[in-house]
């Protein structure tokens, strides 16, 4: 029968309690939110509502086309300008999403020859723009820039670093100064993904490699994703303009992806000059990380010290990591929950998110709730 082993494999994740299921939430949800990725409280901010629904209103609802055709828009270029600027870049590049972002970076320029070092704990678009690339990849140790340095010494010929800057699990950030100083060494090129950088790490929000001192760098390329920080839909590959203007003629998720939609890029750009003007959102969203963190391990729990806004907290096992977020979830909380094969160590999580926009009621309720429906 056709697709037989899908049934097979349906009984195998039930078997070992992994089956995932679809929960739409309403519009006004009467839960207290640690599980979007909504860092600094944009996404319903009126300023970026009204970003979306103005672009929407001038250039319709959709790109109608690749970004090479009909779906580069005036927005789009603006858009593109003030990322770069306010990252410290010399060009942006706007993609329909930061998956594709990541794919596209990694692709592009990893050609026929080259060595793609990737650290092992990477988030899966990574891994995927690996697994596409036409290089050859080598795993290293997380967070290790002597394995860096080791792999790309075995190599004569093009090369490439590739790693998170916040690795979206536990929320532990990259010794990017490292990783930098490893790829110098050899002369590659270093790619970070800053989906969980910009807007809380860096002076005002300008992400992890401003903060590291590698923005505009002419070996260094970064990508980010308008879907966390900037309450929008979207991503973006920042780097020197040679590097831009190569994505444009060889990144296959750019030439062959319909144009990201004017109502997000409309949003991205308001929340970008919200941001602007309201640096204090990202030490904000720092300042509650640390409090959660703080008040969980007060508590007896086992959380993980983060070094960004992702608060992670360790479960027995996938099954009660499961049952925890559900019970979370009847007491008003709603939080994530990282299991197997989402995490490769194996260790099942609750996975918190601190919003800027949290008051410290909120944070003392979303800790209560995590003690007492604990396993």
């Amino acid at each position: 029968m056709a697709f037989g082993w899908i049934d097979e494999q349906a009984a195998a994740r039930r078997r070992a309690g992994l089956v995932r299921t679809l929960r739409p939430r309403p519009a006004d949800s009467p839960l207290l939110d640690l599980a979007s990725n909504d860092y600094l409280g944009l996404a319903r901010h009126p300023e970026v509502v009204e970003g979306a629904a103005a672009a929407a209103r001038t250039w319709g609802g959709g790109a109608t086309g690749s970004r090479l055709v009909t779906g580069t828009t005036e927005l789009h270029g603006e858009l593109e300008r003030e990322l770069a600027d306010f990252c410290g870049f010399e060009a942006a590049l706007v993609f329909s999403s930061g998956y594709a972002a990541n794919l596209a970076a990694v692709t592009a320029l990893a050609p026929h020859g080259s060595l793609i070092v990737s650290d092992a704990a990477n988030h899966a678009s990574l891994i995927d723009g690996c697994r596409l690339a036409r290089g050859t990849t080598q795993v290293v140790g997380h967070a290790d820039p002597d394995a860096v340095r080791k792999a790309l010494g075995t190599h004569d010929g093009p090369a490439v670093a590739v790693s998170d800057t916040v690795f979206s699990v536990d929320g532990d950030a990259a010794p990017l100064a490292g990783l930098a100083g490893a790829c110098r060494e050899h002369g590659a090129g270093l790619v970070v993904d800053d989906a969980h950088g910009l807007g809380v790490l860096g002076d005002g929000g300008r992400g992890a490699p401003y903060a590291a001192g590698l923005a505009g760098a002419d070996d260094v390329v970064a990508t980010v994703t308008l879907s966390k920080s900037l309450g929008s839909q979207g991503g973006a590959v920042l780097g020197p303009a040679r590097v831009v203007e190569h994505l444009v003629n060889a990144a296959r998720t750019f030439i062959f992806d319909t144009g990201l939609a004017p109502a997000s890029a409309g949003a991205a750009l308001a929340a970008l000059r919200l941001l602007g003007r309201e640096p204090e959102r990202a030490a904000r969203a720092r300042e509650v990380a640390t409090g959660l963190h703080a008040r969980l391990t007060a508590a007896g729990l086992e959380a993980v010290r983060p070094d960004a806004a992702v608060v992670s907290v360790r479960a027995p096992s996938p099954e009660e990591a499961v049952q925890w977020a559900a019970d979370c979830r009847a007491a008003g909380l709603f939080v994530g929950c990282f299991r197997p094969p989402s995490v490769p160590d194996g260790i099942s999580r609750l996975r918190l998110t601190a919003r800027a926009d949290l008051s410290e009621e909120q944070i003392e309720r979303a800790v209560r709730v995590i003690g007492e429906t604990r396993p």
